[in-house]
């Protein structure tokens, strides 16, 4: 009887360390590294506000963020487009590297409206390695409100 449940124990045990290799085995390899990504940022050079529906105008910010402690980022381009898909401006006229934990923003001035509220950027980015994605989010200021949009990677056609 006793050496059942020492038997039990270490079959026990045993099933334990495979579980913790198993599940170190999984986070090993990290789905959320990058080579490069095209990304969309929704930005507004406006918003509307009450019942009339009258446009607040808004100081935008696009900051691009490498969080990567030991690889460089390579900006391809940032490209700023108006609520119908229209390309406003080319803000990357060439590729700009990004040290590790470097920034660089782009601004939208207040009085420039042409965006609209549905405006965007595309930033294109890359890399040599496989690294943690930039953080690329547009930061939107005015006299009525503040807030920020996150940039969402897109999909690659295949």
């Amino acid at each position: 009887m006793m050496a059942k449940k020492y038997i039990l124990g270490y079959l026990i045990l045993l099933i334990g360390l495979l579980l913790c290799a198993a599940g170190s085995a999984f986070t090993q390899g990290n789905p959320n590294l990058s080579k490069g990504q095209k990304v969309y940022v929704p930005a507004y050079s406006h918003i509307y506000t009450g019942n009339r529906q009258i446009p607040s105008l808004l100081t935008v910010t696009l900051s691009i963020r490498n969080i990567d402690i030991a690889h460089t980022v390579k900006i391809i381009s940032v490209n700023y487009y108006n609520t119908k898909g229209k390309l406003l401006k080319k803000y990357q006229p060439s590729p700009i590297f990004l040290n590790p934990l470097e920034s660089i923003r782009y601004v939208v001035d207040y009085d420039d409206k042409t965006g609209g509220s549905g405006a965007n950027f595309i930033v294109e980015w890359q890399s040599k390695n496989s690294l943690n994605p930039p953080i690329i989010e547009s930061i939107m200021i005015g006299s009525r409100s503040s807030f920020t949009s996150r940039g969402q990677a897109l999909i690659p056609l295949k």
